[in-house]
């Protein structure tokens, strides 16, 4: 490294010990706040397949609504798929399904909400996998070659790190 070059400095990494092994944070004396995440997730696909959807004669049923019960589950069971998450009390959980037929895609949008003394970011991200990975396999036997594509979080609220929002730097958010 450059002596005159400025130091950078790396982010805390919670899930680190001092030695730099995997650790579940303590939040045993955090506050209890209102935490709200939301996530998106966009699912690509031949406008045959969308169309197939949309008409209601997938042989398998009403695909939108078992990918947003399997959302809802995901959301519910984010513990226990990744390992250093707290298992939630989560008080809401919604995903919204919107096709988008003019760029041939499905727009997956959740939200995960409590009063904790952790974030739902995890949740929310999970729930819109889960979501996306559920159309894809209820529709891999018409199109094996459709894409899960911005699984991202959209928005944060609550606790200590304050209010994020995608596309708002740190001086304009609300």
């Amino acid at each position: 490294m450059n002596p005159t070059e400025p130091k950078q400095t790396q982010p805390n990494l919670t899930h680190l010990n001092q030695s730099g092994e995997a650790h579940m944070v303590d939040v045993t004396d955090k506050q209890v706040t209102e935490r709200e995440a939301r996530a998106e997730a966009f699912v690509t696909m031949a406008p045959a397949t969308l169309a197939l959807i949309l008409s209601g004669q997938h042989h398998k049923g009403d695909v939108f609504a078992t990918a947003r019960i399997a959302g809802i589950m995901a959301a519910k069971k984010t513990s226990d798929l990744i390992p250093l998450c707290h298992p939630l009390a989560l008080t809401r959980v919604e995903v919204e399904i919107e096709p988008q037929a003019e760029q041939n895609r499905v727009h997956i949008r959740t939200l995960c909400k409590l009063a904790g003394k952790t974030g739902v970011e995890m949740e929310a991200l999970t729930a819109a996998s889960v979501a996306a990975l559920t159309i894809y396999d209820m529709c891999k036997a018409v199109q094996k070659d459709m894409v899960i594509e911005q699984v991202r979080l959209v928005e944060k609220k609550g606790g200590k790190s304050g209010h994020f929002q995608l596309g708002v730097t740190d001086g304009e958010q609300a």
